[in-house]
């Protein structure tokens, strides 16, 4: 995907998709029982959590457009032991739709959430 654009009076604004990439980072990793982001290596079929940090916020996000025009999300998360994973997708959901097209102005069609692991946090 090369960039969202959306026509304003004043011109034509794009938007890198790491910009969304990394915002969506920052909004999952505050999001409660996310442990972390998880770097999905499908050639081995290997999965490594990944530090928070703000080189690491893009990896395990991909965006792309959806057929509609619209933004699409996919998340490859870790999430923490002992939590409802349906509470924790739907709070990942719900904040990160919210929170890019609030801060893009973009509209967001699709969000996929993938749990690649659990964690035990002490």
């Amino acid at each position: 995907m090369k960039g969202s654009s959306m026509d304003t009076y004043l011109g034509n604004v794009i938007i890198d998709p790491n910009v969304v990439m990394q915002y969506a980072g920052s909004v999952a990793n505050e999001c409660f029982g996310i442990v972390g982001m998880a770097n999905v290596n499908v050639k081995d079929g290997l999965v490594r959590m990944l530090k928070i940090n703000s080189a690491d916020l893009c990896r395990g996000i991909k965006v792309y457009q959806t057929n509609d025009g619209k933004l699409g999300l996919n998340f490859h998360v870790i999430v923490s032991y002992g939590v409802s994973i349906q509470a924790v997708v739907d709070n990942l959901v719900n904040n990160v739709k919210y929170k890019v097209e609030e801060f893009t102005g973009l509209e967001i069609g699709k969000i996929n959430v993938f749990v690649e692991d659990v964690k035990v946090i002490d």
